[in-house]
């Protein structure tokens, strides 16, 4: 692998990174707005479609026909989402069905 083909995969993984960077803001943003709205399976549903239209035609251009820019790419993609998740996570109180459900009979 030459230093040129290093460089291509980096910025790849760079590009999904920034994928994943608007696919997860983009529903962090629409789960704000989505609850506090009249019509939320429209909020929803209309950011499900761009969202994932949005990176799917990301994951095609950073691609170009190499598995290895694609892997790179969703290798980035990935890695935000493990930094959203980590950073997402609150230490509260479960909640009431959470506790319910620690108390359901087994069957």
């Amino acid at each position: 692998m030459t230093m040129n083909e290093t460089w291509i995969l980096i910025l790849a993984g760079l590009a999904g990174a920034a994928l994943g960077a608007l696919f997860f803001g983009g529903l962090w943003w629409t789960i704000r707005k989505g609850t506090s709205s009249q019509r939320p399976a429209l909020w929803f549903f209309g950011s499900f479609l761009l969202r994932t239209s949005l990176t799917l035609a990301g994951f095609y251009q950073v691609a170009g026909g190499h598995w290895q820019r694609l892997l790179a790419c969703l290798v980035g993609f990935v890695m935000v989402r493990l930094i959203v998740m980590q950073l997402t996570r609150t230490a509260q109180q479960p909640t009431a069905w959470v506790a319910e459900a620690d108390h359901a009979p087994e069957s």
